[in-house]
C-alpha cells in the first residue's frame, strides 16, 4: 500500500521539480538546495533520493524494500497525501496591545527630577515599584521588536531578584539607582538602530543576520539586506491576510526568505557559507512568523 501512495507522489515530485529548480536563485553559479517548502507551496511533496518511488522498487528483495519504506517515512507521505483541507494552526496574536490604564511612558520620564523626588520621598519602596513596571513595559515592546535583546532581560531579572531578597532601605536606594543605569542602557540600545542607519525592524533584521568577524563591506551590505528583505516581504507576502493560518503561504514566506538570501544579487555575501544562509533563512522566517500578523505590527509603531 505504501508504494502505491509513493508512486502518485512521486509523479507529482517529478511533474513540478523542473519547474521549481528553474526558478531558484543562483550563488556562485549555484543552484539553492531544495526545500520541503518549495514543494509544498506546489501541492508536491519532497522527496529524499531514498524515499522515491524508482530507488524503492529496485532494491533487492522485499524484506529491504519493506524496511526502506519505513525508513523513507512513508507513513508520514500517506498522511499528507490524504490532507485535503489544509489545517489552520493555532497562533498566538503578538500583536495585540493590551489595554491598561496605568501604563507608564517611560520616555517622559524627568528621571533628574526623579532621583530628587526619590530622595524626599518617605515611600521610596512604592516609587522603585513604579519605576520597575514602567521598564517592564518598556523591555517587554523592546524585546517584541527585537529576539536577540534577551540580554537585557536577563540584567533585569538580576536587579529585580537583588531586589525581592530583601527590601531594605538600603537594598531600596540601591535598587533604585540600579533602574536608573538600567534605563541608561535601555537609552543607548534604542538610539542603536539610527547609529546604524536603519529603523527598529530592518535592525532585528540585521541583528539576525550578522556573524563575527565580518568586514566593514559585508557589514554595509547586510544592512541593504535586511533593509531590502523587510520591505519585499511587506509590499508583498505579509499583506495576504492572516497568512500564519496556511501552510501555503507560510510556505511562500520562507521560500521567499530563502529565496532572497541566497540570492547573488540580493542576498549575503559570500563570506556566508550554505549551511549559513540556510541557518539564517530559517531564524529570520521564525522571527517573521512570530511579530508579523500583517505588514505592520502595532509595536514597531509604538514609542518607547
Amino acid at each position: 500500500m505504501g508504494l502505491i501512495f509513493l508512486r502518485h507522489a512521486y509523479s507529482r515530485y517529478l511533474a513540478v521539480k523542473d519547474g521549481i529548480e528553474a526558478s531558484l536563485p543562483k550563488r556562485s553559479g549555484k543552484i539553492r538546495p531544495l526545500t520541503r517548502e518549495d514543494f509544498s507551496r506546489k501541492g508536491a511533496i519532497f522527496l529524499r533520493p531514498k524515499a522515491q518511488f524508482e530507488y524503492l522498487v529496485n532494491l533487492p528483495d522485499s524484506k529491504d524494500r519493506s524496511q526502506a519504506i519505513i525508513n523513507a517515512d512513508i507513513v508520514d507521505i500517506i498522511r499528507k497525501l490524504h490532507e485535503v483541507v489544509d489545517k489552520a494552526i493555532q497562533t498566538q496574536n503578538t500583536d495585540t496591545v493590551t489595554d491598561d490604564s496605568t501604563t507608564y511612558d517611560i520616555s517622559k520620564i524627568d528621571f533628574d527630577r526623579l532621583r530628587k523626588e526619590f530622595e524626599r520621598t518617605p515611600s521610596k519602596n512604592t516609587t522603585t515599584q513604579n519605576l520597575k513596571h514602567a521598564i517592564e513595559q518598556r523591555l517587554h515592546r523592546m524585546i517584541q521588536q527585537n529576539p536577540l535583546r534577551t540580554d537585557f532581560q536577563k540584567h533585569f531579572e538580576q536587579i529585580v531578584e537583588e531586589y525581592n531578597r530583601e527590601k531594605d532601605r538600603v537594598t531600596i536606594e540601591n535598587t533604585f539607582e540600579e533602574l536608573l543605569r538600567f534605563v541608561d542602557s535601555l537609552d543607548e540600545e534604542s538610539r542603536r538602530a539610527m547609529q546604524e542607519g536603519l529603523d527598529e525592524e530592518s535592525l532585528a533584521i540585521f541583528d539576525l543576520l550578522v556573524k563575527p568577524d565580518l568586514s566593514s563591506r559585508d557589514i554595509k551590505q547586510i544592512k541593504e539586506v535586511a533593509h531590502r528583505l523587510l520591505l519585499k516581504l511587506k509590499s508583498e507576502k505579509l499583506r495576504i491576510d492572516n497568512w500564519r493560518e496556511k501552510q501555503a503561504t507560510r510556505d511562500d514566506v520562507k521560500v521567499e526568505i530563502a529565496n532572497f538570501l541566497w540570492n547573488e544579487k540580493t542576498g549575503l555575501p559570500k563570506s556566508y557559507s550554505e549551511e549559513e544562509i540556510g541557518s539564517k533563512a530559517d531564524v529570520v522566517y521564525l522571527h517573521v512568523f512570530q511579530q508579523y500578523p500583517n505588514e505592520q505590527p502595532a509595536f514597531y509603531a509604538e514609542a518607547f
